[in-house]
């Protein structure tokens, strides 16, 4: 399931990430990369360690709690820290499938990767290049969003970032481990609490909403991993 979430942050956000990020210390992306995404990515990224990169994981990580289609869509149990990439003119980043556990810097824990998060933070005009391309059954989906919003997907999807040409491409990426591991049941809750939210402003009749409701709720108790 790919769902693109507009916007996530609005401009007083953007412009305090901005701020933030403008004299942030990059160092080579690589230094997270596994062995096959290290042959084939070239780009900068934040220190996750530095500072300023926990002060703008947390900024973005506070707005998304609040954001009803991204719970919706993503169903989370726990959010892999924010990192912040960069991509310069020839920067670009090869086919790859992102690891499937990670390991929460500083700690034990490690998480299940279900799905992949970009939230772009540069606008497309300031930059040439730098699609991400996402691959399902459907064949390759290009996107390049306004700033401010995010596209989720798949971690098991193979996807790549065009050479950026002109301009940087700035962006913010995570990962979530959903209550709900596999994809297609995580779609079809999505679906489901779309589709009563939409009949809800409608006005539709109240019992059969409840049905309905019942019906998500029971779905997701049986599909749900604490």
């Amino acid at each position: 399931m790919i769902v693109r979430i507009s916007p996530v942050l609005d401009a007083a956000h953007l412009s305090a990430l901005d701020s933030l990020l403008r004299s942030a210390p990059w160092e080579d992306g690589r230094a997270t990369a596994g062995y096959q995404s290290a042959q084939v990515k070239q780009n900068l990224q934040l220190d996750q360690n530095a500072p300023v990169a926990r002060q703008a994981g947390e900024l973005l990580v506070r707005t998304l709690e609040r954001n009803t289609l991204f719970v919706s869509a993503t169903l989370p149990r726990h959010l892999y820290p924010p990192l912040f990439n960069r991509y310069e003119p020839g920067m670009g980043f090869g086919a790859h499938v992102d690891n499937a556990m990670r390991q929460i810097p500083g700690t034990h824990h490690r998480l299940r990767m279900d799905i992949s998060a970009t939230l772009f933070l540069s606008a497309p005009e300031d930059y040439d290049g730098g699609e991400l391309i996402i691959e399902d059954t459907y064949g390759p989906h290009a996107v390049k969003l306004a700033a401010g919003d995010m596209v989720i997907y798949p971690a098991s999807s193979v996807h790549r970032v065009q050479p950026v040409t002109r301009g940087v491409r700035l962006a913010a990426f995570f990962w979530v481990q959903s209550m709900v591991r596999d994809d297609g049941a995580r779609s079809l809750l999505f679906e489901l609490d779309t589709s009563i939210r939409t009949l809800t402003e409608s006005g539709a009749d109240q019992n059969s909403l409840v049905r309905l409701t019942a019906c998500y709720h029971n779905l997701l108790r049986r599909w749900a991993e604490l």
